[in-house]
């Protein structure tokens, strides 16, 4: 840690507020990677956690200014709704996070019409109010930790108003290199960039999206901005008393008895198209049609959630994903036998216990700045299971040497690679699950966190 005061800025945080029958406002803590890492390292300190107000009760909690709220201390920066909306759905999670995770389909997409300038200048709009709301809640000499895409001009804004605050900004989402940064404008481009770079330091979770950073700074600008790698890891103490819990118990001895003694196949992922879950589906189909033996002897549970229900690629995708699932067992199902378990209840305790029971765990994503899902199997389960990783993902660059490769895009090379996983043998099980739980448990959350507060230095 640091003497210095922190400052954590998110567009999510964590807590969100509704009110009770009386009322009353009441806070929730917040799901995700960044709460689950950062939250026991803040929970109880001065540090002070600012996040967009995303509903009405988060706007009026934003009246208050900083509340304490399960054990945080965290202020809603309350923005407009229109300019927010468009600021979110339209820049950060239709532009940018389709163009860093190269999942534009060029020939149709993308297209910058005279509103999508107005939603970028709204994305402006919305940096700039956080901005102004670091700079009024900061104390003197703070560290001001930004968080991701949603946030990456903060820097620039904030060094006009508190020279004296050091802004650092982390990207959990991979970056894209000169090619994939072209879809967008020139001058959009430009501006992304100088708005990173105008903090202290950049961080990314693996070596690859630090050098994409680099060469795209040095093609658009001529130059680099400071920056630095530093993998978030899962907190063990967090996941395994989630596996330890009366729910996530539960939820095991029921996967205990539907499976018997068959083979497990795993996903734990939200329905985003970045995840390449339709693939996945595929490839779990061309393992019944073309390795025979697996059929009646294993099941596919996959457990997803929604995501982004708002944008129509969203829900066009989720009604593919219970499509395809529907259809495999059409074709394979048996009266003693359902291939695949599709799970979109956004239930953690039943996700983590398919973690802990596991045979193979698939995360074969396009491209992933990180995944904590394969570093939380690592973690909880108890089956020396396989993981079947794809490159594309960030863990990749921790958690290969102890994985099965799989292509993203190689639908038959992943059956293959299935097949594989689940006649390995014990003894190679066995080496590779205590590989990758060696791996995860030499960092922690904090290590993370003081790697950004190095980077303040």
């Amino acid at each position: 840690m640091t003497e210095r005061p922190i400052v954590i800025v998110s567009n999510r945080g964590p807590v969100s507020f509704r009110w009770d029958d009386q009322g009353e406002l009441v806070a929730r803590r917040g799901a995700g990677g960044l709460v689950s890492g950062l939250g026991p390292l803040v929970i109880g300190t001065d540090t002070t956690w600012l996040a967009a107000a995303m509903s009405e009760a988060d706007r009026e909690a934003a009246s208050a200014g900083v509340i304490e709220a399960e054990g945080f201390r965290v202020q809603a920066v309350s923005v407009p709704a229109e300019p927010y909306r468009m600021a979110y759905d339209v820049i950060a999670n239709s532009t940018l996070w389709f163009t860093y995770h190269g999942m534009f389909d060029r020939p149709l997409r993308p297209r910058f019409d005279r509103r999508w300038r107005e939603a970028w200048q709204a994305y402006r709009d919305v940096n700039q109010d956080f901005a102004d709301a670091v700079a009024d809640a900061a104390p003197a000499d703070a560290v001001v930790l930004v968080q991701d895409l949603h946030l990456a001009l903060v820097g620039p804004a904030l060094e006009r108003r508190r020279p004296d605050v050091t802004a650092v900004h982390f990207s959990h989402t991979p970056f894209p290199g000169p090619d994939d940064l072209s879809v967008l404008p020139d001058d959009v481009a430009e501006e992304l960039l100088l708005g990173m770079t105008g903090h202290h330091a950049c961080g990314f979770h693996t070596a690859r999206w630090q050098a994409a950073f680099d060469a795209s700074c040095e093609a658009v600008l001529g130059r680099r901005g400071r920056s630095f790698v530093s993998a978030l890891s899962s907190d063990p103490d967090d996941i395994e008393a989630v596996a330890a819990s009366p729910a996530a118990q539960a939820a095991r001895a029921d996967l205990d008895e539907l499976l018997g003694d068959r083979a497990f196949i795993a996903r734990v992922d939200r329905i985003e198209l970045s995840k390449n879950l339709l693939r996945g589906f595929e490839a779990f189909a061309d393992l019944l049609d073309h390795h025979p033996r697996w059929r009646g002897n294993v099941v596919f549970g996959a457990f997803v959630y929604p995501s982004r229900e708002g944008l129509p690629e969203y829900l066009a995708y989720r009604q593919q994903v219970e499509t395809a699932a529907e259809e495999i067992n059409r074709r394979w199902a048996t009266a003693e036998w359902t291939p695949v378990l599709l799970d979109t209840s956004d239930d953690f305790p039943r996700s983590v216990a398919a973690l802990t029971r596991y045979d193979v765990l698939l995360v074969n994503p396009i491209r992933d700045g990180l995944n904590l899902v394969a570093k939380e199997g690592a973690l909880v389960n108890d089956r020396d299971g396989v993981l079947c990783l794809s490159p594309e993902a960030g863990a990749w660059a921790e958690l290969g040497e102890a994985s099965v490769r799989v292509h993203p895009y190689d639908v038959a090379g992943t059956a293959d690679a299935l097949d594989g996983a689940l006649t390995m043998s014990s003894d190679d099980r066995r080496a590779q699950a205590e590989a990758r739980r060696a791996i995860v448990s030499a960092r922690s959350p904090a290590d993370w966190l003081d790697e950004q507060l190095a980077a303040a230095r």
